[in-house]
């Protein structure tokens, strides 16, 4: 899974990382501490760790949804 470190006061993505499905938010949040060499509160302060979550496009149903009729116009 992907996940985001984000700047507490301006919301920009300052960078991503792909870890281990099974290592969630807080496995994410100890490596980007690491990465920063900051204690835990300091690092709160900064920055906030979100997971990044994908949602499927299914196109071919949109295109479904045109009638013949309308298909005609073109």
């Amino acid at each position: 899974m992907k996940y985001r470190l984000v700047d507490r006061r301006t919301k920009e993505i300052i960078t991503s990382v792909e870890l281990g499905s099974n290592v969630g938010i807080s496995g994410a949040r100890t490596y980007f501490m690491g990465v920063k060499k900051l204690s835990g509160e300091k690092f709160d302060e900064l920055w906030e760790v979100k997971g990044i979550t994908y949602k499927q496009y299914d196109w071919w149903k949109e295109d479904k949804s045109i009638t013949d009729e309308e298909l005609k116009l073109f």
